[in-house]
């Protein structure tokens, strides 16, 4: 496949540099998947600075690194033991604050993951709350509670696991403590002003290391209903025992003041899963988070009418409180868009039990393919931010034949295998080579990749796509470079065009026009000048089915 090389645009404006996520495209890093400079054969510090550069010809703004924290691992990352170091698997805390000054020398932001709703089993205050015992002070810092029945042999109440099973593990002195993930996640207790006061500080110790911003893990979750009422499906949502509490809003003001405190300030970024439209935007008042991420689009299927219907809605509910708006088509939670979109049901559900209906059902790559490119156009030319995950712009797929004996992802644990978990999206990436690790680790690496890699990544590879105009490498380095410099693109507004059934067309000022054909014929395009990138080859000035275009019009 090939697409029409990138045409001269006009030169941009200067983008606000105090107000930079309003427009970035931002890449995610999963530090253990992304490079492995040591040779242990899980990514690390040392391997991502060493790939700066290709992230920077990449053309992204910022690099959004999952938690890179020490940890047991038992959730990749999220059961944080110290949130003021580096995990030495990855590095150590000189190596990321060298990474940041590296990064920032190539014009490369940095955002790092807190995750406030919980912490590790391993953290010192929780094992100081073990040892503690029944009614100290220390305990306070978590949900600790007697259990009920004659013995408190059952749980404090029926709230379960988002991993499934019981959100209560039992200690030997017989109370139980509170996690809404995996027990090796205990929940946070935010009614104690102690660990309000820590996270202020947390913030200001990554903000003092030049970090430009914060993704914010669970971040509706951390506020419990303090009488710990048992959840009944059958009421309204709201209020809800642990999720959208209206207390909730007060941490995120509380930290809206710390980061408009620097200069420049720095970003809040949310992640929050609410049905609710007018829960979700009230985090994005002014004085609370910045930006959220935009799952609605993400999880939408390949159809006009539900992105069309997607994309109004968000810029709709963002208009109010002047925050820009996020488009992502995947990340490290979710079934690759490539394999995505290759299926018969296009759909994603934030269900952990998606992955068990998806795994294993057909998939043409091709097709995956044509239209993952479609829609990064798409998402590239929409008004506000953009977020790339690491290998999508290679075209990676879901990897769904992972051994069971090598899946790590508390899910497929936790399910006894009947959920395969959320590996199949964070096998490390394929750099060069013919073989696994693929240039992921060095040459003379003692262990391969903690996850493996399929032989068919040969063809995939940075060094097979470099310099190759057909490949999705150099698509993406041809689609961000026109969006870095055009000036319609990144935040501002846009406005819908006529269009054929099954067809997205609009139009952002000055001078560019998307259009995104979802439908099985070929489409016109509308009148315009030259074609500044198309996701595949055009027939005879038609635009064909799964397939979109950016023109410069008038």
């Amino acid at each position: 496949m090939s697409h029409p090389a990138a045409a001269q645009v006009p030169e941009g404006v200067p983008r606000d540099a105090a107000a930079w996520w309003r427009s970035a495209a931002i890449y995610q890093v999963y530090p253990r998947s992304f490079a492995d400079g040591n040779g242990d054969g899980v990514g690390d510090l040392v391997g991502i600075r060493s790939h700066l550069g290709y992230l920077r010809d990449l053309g992204v703004d910022a690099i959004w690194f999952s938690p890179w924290y020490p940890s047991p691992m038992a959730d990749a990352g999220y059961d944080v033991a110290d949130y003021r170091d580096i995990d030495p698997a990855f590095g150590t805390l000189a190596e990321a604050e060298a990474l940041i000054a590296d990064a920032h020398t190539r014009g490369i932001r940095i955002i790092v993951d807190i995750v406030p709703n919980h912490c590790s089993d391993a953290h010192p205050w929780f094992r100081e709350a073990l040892a503690a015992g029944r009614g100290s002070a220390v305990r306070e810092l978590f949900w600790f509670r007697d259990g009920r029945g004659e013995h408190g042999e059952l749980p404090p109440n029926n709230w379960t696991s988002i991993f499934g099973g019981p959100a209560w593990t039992r200690v030997p002195d017989g109370q139980w403590y509170l996690h809404l993930f995996a027990p090796e996640q205990p929940d946070f207790n935010w009614a104690n002003p102690k660990v309000r006061e820590e996270f202020e500080d947390i913030l200001r110790f990554w903000f003092q290391r030049g970090v430009d911003g914060v993704r914010i893990d669970s971040a509706a979750l951390c506020e419990k209903d303090p009488a710990l009422h048992d959840f009944d499906q059958a009421m309204p949502p709201y209020p809800h025992p642990y999720s959208d509490r209206d207390s909730t809003h007060e941490i995120y003001r509380s930290w809206r003041r710390i980061a408009d405190s620097f200069a420049p300030p720095r970003a809040l970024i949310g992640e929050i899963w609410l049905q609710d439209t007018e829960r979700f935007i009230k985090y994005l008042r002014p004085d609370e988070m910045h930006t959220a991420f935009n799952f609605d689009f993400l999880a939408a299927p390949w159809d006009a009418a539900a992105f069309h219907s997607t994309i109004d809605a968000t810029l709709a509910a963002h208009a109010p409180v002047s925050a820009p708006a996020t488009w992502v088509l995947s990340n490290h939670d979710v079934f690759r868009h490539v394999t995505r979109y290759g299926r018969e049901d296009t759909s994603f559900t934030h269900d952990h039990d998606h992955r068990r209906r998806q795994t294993g059902a057909p998939t043409d790559v091709a097709l995956g393919s044509r239209r993952a490119r479609a829609a990064t156009l798409l998402s590239l030319g929409l008004p506000g931010s953009a977020y790339i995950y690491q290998g999508e712009e290679l075209g990676l797929g879901e990897v769904e034949d992972i051994p069971d004996e090598q899946r790590q992802d508390p899910l497929f644990a936790r399910t006894s295998g009947a959920n395969p978990g959320r590996d199949g999206c964070r096998v490390p990436l394929p750099w060069s080579g013919k073989e696994s690790p693929f240039g992921f680790s060095p040459d003379g690496a003692v262990a391969g990749p903690w996850l493996p890699q399929p032989a068919s990544w040969r063809y995939l590879t940075v060094e097979a796509q470099q310099g190759d105009p057909a490949s999705m490498l150099e698509f993406y380095r041809a689609a961000l470079r026109i969006r870095r410099i055009h000036p319609a693109l990144g935040d501002g507004s846009m406005i819908w065009l006529e269009a054929p059934a099954d067809v997205l067309a609009f139009r952002r000022d000055p001078g560019f026009t998307c259009v995104i054909n979802m439908s099985t014929l070929p489409a016109p395009l509308p009148v315009h000048g030259e074609i500044l990138i198309a996701s595949g080859p055009l027939a005879d000035g038609m635009l064909p089915p799964d397939t979109a275009v950016w023109l410069a019009t008038t």
